[in-house]
């Protein structure tokens, strides 16, 4: 059964718990409804967002570090500042150049992460 959940309105970053998600990343969820969320992921130097593909349209911020991005068969080193999107059903990844932060958003939420 697919129930959906919202966060609460106001969220402060030290009081949301991070969950590590692969090695050299961890993540904090902060935000969401059943249309959209924002996540925040930090990535320490050679961590790897593994090549996946999701049916969630997404845009990603890049707050810091630095990032090799592949979105389908394309590669390119983005840097604080910068920002992708990934349509649907495409495959895409990243290896961790420089310790940084993504924040990325997804539409609709991530159900996988709620409950994973």
């Amino acid at each position: 059964m697919n129930t959906v959940s919202t966060s609460k309105e106001f969220l402060h970053g030290d009081q949301i718990e991070w969950e590590d998600v692969a090695p050299g990343m961890k993540r904090q969820i902060m935000g969401f409804d059943g249309k959209i969320m924002m996540v925040k992921v930090q990535f320490e130097k050679g961590g790897i967002g593994t090549i996946h593909e999701h049916h969630h349209s997404q845009v990603t911020y890049v707050e810091s570090g630095e990032f090799e991005m592949t979105i389908g068969d394309e590669k390119k080193v983005l840097k604080g500042g910068d920002a992708f999107y990934i349509p649907p059903h495409v495959l895409h990844g990243c290896v961790c150049l420089n310790d940084g932060v993504l924040i990325d958003v997804f539409s609709p939420q991530r159900e996988d992460f709620l409950n994973g």
